[in-house]
């Protein structure tokens, strides 16, 4: 199941996609589950997927304004150099432990709508990413638990600042910019990718392939990520773990290749679906 938030005029709301369509559950569920992080809170999924087999969509998918799959999110946990290569082309040490930052709901947009390159900046990037949404609560939870806790899946592009991520060894300016990252288009619900699914990654700037990995390849597995994390928060349903990315972001490359305006930036993850965005200036 395909589930996304969106605007329909002035009036946010979400539902399930079907086909080129979507099923509006903020009005079927109006009064109980007002959005997606509350479906997940009250642990109704099941209630959306017996309404998609029985109910028409409302509209047209291209009708809908997609905003990010959770707009609301509690808290956005950011995983940096989880995988080798990128780690490499960084050059900074292995740590024993995962490197985790914040990101806030501000900083993000939807599918198609366009991460906006602060006036501030001249070295804005690309970041593609696996996110992982939460929908079972809980605090210091074992890894053999962990795909328990796990919503489903999303594309994320971590678009970064990097001359402000540069400005110190705390990466919060630069990946905190107000719209600046894109999370989307959709929730593909876990119970169509099984545990332990293997999920490729690539980016691609304007058509060509700038990042390709997948899962196999990351330093801290999902699970280990999800212990690690719900060890100093108690993780909430509509939190998001965003995975870390793979090597190949264009300020490492030689020369560095810069997001500009006009620019499309399409980040995939297989059996998930594609997360493009253009680029505008803020």
């Amino acid at each position: 199941m395909k589930l996304v938030s969106f605007l329909a005029g002035e009036r946010a709301s979400y539902g399930v996609v079907l086909g080129a369509g979507v099923l509006d559950l903020g009005v079927r569920f109006a009064g109980r589950y007002p959005d997606l992080k509350a479906l997940l809170s009250a642990d109704a999924l099941s209630k959306a997927a017996t309404l998609a087999q029985t109910e028409p969509a409302d509209f047209p998918l291209a009708a809908v304004r997609l905003q990010p799959v959770i707009p609301n999110p509690a808290k956005i946990f950011c995983i940096g150099l989880n995988y080798e290569d990128h780690r490499l082309e960084t050059r900074r040490d292995r740590t024993e432990q995962p490197t985790v930052f914040l990101r806030y709901a501000e900083s993000q947009v939807g599918h198609g709508e366009p991460m906006l390159r602060p006036r501030e900046s001249t070295m804005f990037d690309y970041e593609g990413e696996i996110a992982v949404i939460i929908g079972r609560a809980g605090r210091r939870i074992p890894e053999a638990q962990a795909w328990e806790h796990v919503a489903g899946y999303s594309c994320y592009n971590e678009g970064s600042v990097r001359d402000w991520q540069y400005h110190s060894s705390q990466f919060a300016p630069g990946k905190n910019f107000f719209r600046t990252g894109a999370f989307g288009p959709w929730m593909v619900s876990a119970d169509e990718i099984p545990a332990q699914t293997v999920l490729t990654l690539e980016t691609r700037l304007n058509g060509k392939v700038m990042q390709h990995a997948d899962t196999s390849l990351m330093v801290f597995p999902i699970p280990r990520l999800i212990a690690y994390c719900s060890t100093f928060l108690p993780l909430e349903p509509g939190d998001v773990l965003v995975t870390g990315t793979p090597g190949g972001v264009g300020a490492r490359r030689t020369p560095p290749v810069f997001l500009q305006e006009g620019d499309q930036v399409e980040v995939e993850v297989d059996k998930v679906g594609v997360l493009r965005n253009t680029v505008g200036v803020d």
